[in-house]
């Protein structure tokens, strides 16, 4: 990343007050990683970023999951079943809304490749696949998501990953500016025992006038200052991921994941008609065994009262989350000649 594109706090910026991790990314969670696959060629501008809860066969060990829908204007394939039985089996995918058919065959593709029982001793297989409408900087009808780029993104997979126009975020427009991959995380304590709450978002919504940074309206301001920005009506969405260690049930966790909105809200954002704001969270406190050794089980899970901690870390996380997607973001022409501006073109001449 060049100096330029600095996260939040790099800047300075210093969102909440819960301390972060090491990273101060979804990888906070131990086991998670996230992988890219950027896909640029003329007027091609997308991509593909996996989500992988742990290192090991995420089909063969279920994570506790849930997911809540803010505005449903979106394509997400996969929330029925894990609203229903509460668990996640593959990785969880990002990419634009005419490719999600695309990231579904590759997922399955690579998780029947990993579980050859699928289909012949047990049953099939749930792909998790998010999206959001690239198509003012991406020729979305060339449909140019394949496959490999799905196997790519998941071989890609680390700690340490890149944020802003890359992956799905390749493409993305936030508050009228270039948006795309942005994560955070934050610690919360339970009576001495430690859990870490990851974000990663992909930020494609918002009108400039709305943006609000920590607190600060500064969206008018950029406007004001008469560049060359695009205020068309909002017509964006956003996909939040979290993660955490916490154990909890997945009733608990649709409960925490719905804060999300908290944090989007800070921002700006006004969940608009035609915003698709989904958030599926996941938990690795619990596992899930596809094939149990014994048919009485056992979740450990914290009671409900110890639970506010969490709402404040994901709101703090989300917030911070959408601002380092945009700063570290760099400017992207695209279709056209479209063009999207980093926020950190403006950044320093408002404050």
């Amino acid at each position: 990343m060049s100096d330029k594109l600095k996260r939040a706090r790099k800047r300075g910026i210093v969102i909440g007050s819960l301390p972060t991790g090491e990273r101060n990314k979804i990888t906070d969670v131990h086991g998670v990683s996230v992988g890219h696959m950027t896909v640029q060629q003329g007027d091609i501008n997308t991509g593909v970023t996996a989500i992988l809860p742990h290192q090991g066969n995420v089909f063969i060990e279920k994570v506790i999951a849930a997911s809540h829908v803010l505005n449903g204007f979106g394509k997400t394939m996969g929330t029925i079943q894990i609203n229903e039985l509460g668990t996640i089996e593959t990785p969880i995918l990002m990419t634009n809304t005419l490719s999600v058919g695309s990231g579904a065959n590759g997922l399955i593709k690579y998780t029947l490749k990993n579980n050859p029982e699928i289909g012949r001793t047990t049953g099939t297989v749930n792909p998790i696949v998010t999206e959001c409408n690239d198509m003012y900087l991406n020729d979305i009808r060339s449909m140019a998501i394949t496959e490999e780029d799905v196997f790519t993104a998941i071989a890609n997979a680390q700690l340490d990953f890149e944020e802003g126009a890359v992956g799905a975020g390749t493409g993305m427009k936030c508050f009228g500016l270039k948006g795309g991959i942005g994560s955070a995380s934050r610690l919360i304590d339970i009576e001495g025992e430690g859990f870490t709450f990851g974000v990663l978002v992909l930020s494609n919504f918002g009108h400039l006038n709305d943006l609000v940074i920590n607190g600060k309206k500064v969206g008018r301001s950029i406007a004001e200052l008469e560049l060359d920005i695009t205020t068309e009506k909002d017509k964006g969405s956003i996909i939040v991921i979290v993660a955490t260690d916490m154990p909890v049930t997945s009733r608990q966790l649709e409960r925490i994941i719905k804060r999300c909105g908290v944090g989007l809200s800070r921002t700006g954002s006004k969940m608009g008609h035609n915003s698709g704001d989904i958030v599926i969270g996941f938990s690795t406190g619990n596992k899930v065994f596809h094939q149990p050794s014994s048919k009485k089980h056992q979740l450990t899970y914290f009671h409900e009262d110890e639970i506010d901690n969490a709402f404040q870390a994901v709101a703090e996380a989300t917030e911070e989350a959408i601002i380092n997607s945009m700063l570290t973001a760099k400017t992207t022409v695209g279709r056209d000649g479209n063009t999207l501006y980093s926020l950190t073109e403006y950044i320093d001449k408002i404050k």
